[in-house]
């Protein structure tokens, strides 16, 4: 399997970014990080390896990114205001530098993003604020109600981020051709939060796969076999 090591200075993020890739062609997958997760999270966890074969035959080419969420939804010593912004400088740096890399690298018009607990949140908002760039969406064990993350505190930037609240209003067309996955389990922390997601989308008659697995937590064993089998569906 060709992995790849990148990093450079992200003039988004005023800061160095890495990430790990594997492959050599096929759909782009983006593919985040949990809470605070680091770009080797997926490798360390054996997800790359369950789905080495996908990698192998030149079906998908994966793009492990960093996360910064230390310094945004996580950061409890700034003000909720500036862990928004410093999430959409993240937001930025996936938009317009790694998004163009992955697209130039593989010939594909459109990415594939996923990624487990928090980084199904973050697959989630980028898809949803960007409709136009993501054909595929495997969002697994994730929460996409940013409040809990603000201490109260609220504005437009936030909105913005927050899945359950722009996405009811909004119409981009593109979001009916989205091919959308939300993976959850019976004892998953974050069920409720995916069966809330799946009913707005069933309200804008948005097609989508809720999956939910049985005899399964919120954790790792359940999460490298749902993958495999959302990526077989490309």
């Amino acid at each position: 399997m060709k992995e790849e090591y990148k990093k450079w200075y992200s003039h988004n993020l005023s800061a160095d970014f890495e990430f790990l890739a594997f492959g050599h062609s096929g759909y782009p997958v983006v593919l985040f990080p949990s809470s605070m997760g680091r770009y080797y999270e997926s490798k360390d966890f054996k997800m790359i390896e369950s789905i080495s074969w996908f990698i192998d035959e030149g079906l998908i080419k994966v793009y492990c990114v960093d996360s910064i969420d230390k310094m945004s939804w996580y950061n409890k010593g700034i003000h909720p205001a500036e862990r928004v912004k410093n999430h959409i400088w993240y937001d930025k740096l996936i938009l317009e530098e790694v998004a163009p890399m992955a697209r130039q690298e593989t010939g594909h018009s459109k990415l594939v993003v996923t990624g487990c607990s928090f980084g199904g949140y973050h697959a989630a908002n980028f898809a949803f604020r960007h409709p136009w760039l993501v054909s595929h969406l495997y969002s697994i064990s994730g929460a996409f109600d940013i409040r809990d993350q603000l201490d109260g505190f609220y504005n437009d930037d936030a909105y913005f981020n927050n899945p359950v609240d722009f996405l009811p209003n909004d119409s981009n067309p593109e979001l009916w051709n989205m091919r959308i996955v939300l993976g959850t389990s019976d004892r998953d922390i974050c069920r409720a939060s995916n069966e809330r997601l799946s009913g707005i989308l069933h309200q804008k008659n948005i097609s989508h796969w809720l999956d939910i697995r049985p005899n399964a937590d919120h954790d790792w064993p359940i999460w490298r076999q749902m993958l495999p089998h959302y990526l077989s569906e490309l």
